[in-house]
C-alpha cells in the first residue's frame, strides 16, 4: 500500500490512514493511554505498556500482524489490526481489532478503518475474520454488525480489569468472500 492509504476530510480536520510504523511507537502509547481501560479489554494485552507496543511492532515485522493508524493533527486517533497465525491450525482466519479515540467516534472513522482492514484480509487471502468485544460496547457491535459481522460466541467472565471486575467477551465473525464481493460491487 502506498502512503497514505486513505485521507478523510472532516471539514475541521483531515485524517490520514496509513501503516503503523516503528516511529509511531510513542504516539501509539499516548493514544492507548488516553483511552478508557474498558476499551482495551478485548485486545488481550495492555496497550498502555511500552513492551506490548514493541511486541506488536515485532509481530508486524514477522508478518503476523498488519496494522493501520489514523493520524489527525494531534497524532494517532484510531488504529486497526489484522492478526494472523500462519503457522497455526487456522491460517485462513484473521482477527480484526479496532480502537477509535473518543473524540473521533460517530464520525465514520471506525468504518473507514475496517474497510481498509478488509482490503488487507483480502490481500492475505483470508477466508474468515473474527472480532472480539465486550457485550456492552454497543457502538462497536453496531458498527461491526452493519458491515456484516454476526455473533458467534459469548465467553462468560472471560476478561478481567485491573480492579478484578470480570466481563463477558463476545466473538463475532465475517466471511471474507462476502466482503470482497461487496468491495468489488462498490468499485
Amino acid at each position: 500500500m502506498t502512503e497514505p492509504v486513505r485521507t478523510i476530510d472532516y471539514g475541521d480536520m483531515s485524517v490520514a490512514i496509513r501503516r503503523f510504523r516503528p516511529e509511531d511507537q510513542e504516539a501509539m502509547l499516548r493514544f492507548a493511554r488516553a483511552l478508557p481501560e474498558h476499551d482495551l479489554l478485548f485486545v488481550g494485552r495492555d496497550l498502555k505498556n511500552r513492551k506490548v507496543v514493541e511486541a506488536w511492532l515485532s509481530r508486524i515485522d514477522d508478518g503476523h500482524i498488519d496494522s493501520l493508524v489514523a493520524i489527525g493533527p494531534e497524532g494517532i486517533v484510531a488504529t486497526s489490526a489484522i492478526i494472523r497465525d500462519p503457522l497455526g491450525w487456522s491460517p485462513h482466519v484473521g482477527e480484526v481489532r479496532l480502537l477509535v479515540g473518543i473524540e473521533m467516534r460517530g464520525r465514520g472513522l471506525g468504518r473507514a478503518m475496517l474497510q481498509e482492514s478488509f482490503r488487507i484480509a483480502i490481500d492475505h487471502d483470508l477466508k474468515k475474520l473474527t472480532a472480539r468485544m465486550t457485550p456492552d460496547q454497543t457502538g462497536a457491535i453496531a458498527l461491526f454488525q452493519s458491515l456484516g459481522f454476526r455473533a458467534e460466541a459469548l465467553l462468560k467472565d472471560h476478561v478481567m480489569r485491573r480492579d478484578g471486575k470480570v466481563h463477558d467477551l463476545a466473538i463475532f465473525s465475517h466471511d471474507v468472500a462476502r466482503i470482497a464481493a461487496q468491495i468489488q460491487a462498490r468499485n
